[in-house]
């Protein structure tokens, strides 16, 4: 089997997972562990108070999507994002279910997770995007909010924290203080060492 570079176009990695076995699936979707976990983290966030762990969640969504690989039709990064992010929420319903005790499935829930999880991201793609970007430019590189979630994994987790809140799950200062358990001061200062410090990770890239 040819070995592929971590930098390799994501479509090489789907094609090569498709014919290259256990191996070449597990580094294809290693790919997207920051960027399932950061969608997992906002959605614990919002809805469990943040009392599980996301890396359980993204593990089970890895093992329903080796179960379920060969039932995949997409060739493209956006088309494999979005696969994933329909099964993480399937994951997190049940999950949700289970925490609150309900064990009748919720269509409703499912859907309404599902456009959640996508929203997500979608607003993680608009942090990456540049002013004047048009959809056909931004479709032809890596899908943007894999990448912003790359570059956020990589800072140190009291700035990824305050990003989290502040502009993923749309917090106010003052809560994002309230949750971190800090003054209001110090939060808007750490959020200002975090911006800049994404700035330059992002920048490096």
């Amino acid at each position: 089997m040819t070995e592929l570079d971590p930098d390799d176009p994501p479509e090489d990695l789907i094609r090569e997972a498709r014919t290259g076995g256990e191996r070449a699936f597990g580094r294809l979707l290693a790919r997207y562990t920051p960027y399932l976990t950061l969608l997992a983290r906002v959605e614990i966030g919002r809805r469990l108070q943040g009392k599980l762990d996301p890396a359980d969640l993204v593990q089970d969504t890895f093992l329903e999507a080796h179960r379920h690989f060969s039932g995949f039709r997409g060739t493209t990064e956006p088309e494999f994002a979005a696969w994933l992010r329909k099964i993480l929420a399937g994951i997190l319903s049940n999950t949700v279910r289970h925490y609150f005790g309900t064990q009748a499935r919720d269509p409703r829930l499912e859907q309404h997770l599902q456009a959640s999880v996508d929203q997500s991201s979608c607003i993680l793609a608009g942090q990456l995007a540049a002013p004047g970007t048009s959809p056909s430019e931004a479709a032809a590189r890596r899908e943007q909010a894999v990448l912003f979630a790359d570059a956020l994994s990589r800072l140190p987790e009291d700035y990824r924290e305050v990003i989290v809140l502040r502009h993923l799950e749309g917090l106010t200062f003052p809560a994002v203080a309230s949750r971190m358990g800090r003054t209001l001061d110090s939060v808007e200062k750490l959020w200002l060492r975090a911006i800049a410090r994404l700035r330059q990770t992002v920048g490096g890239r």
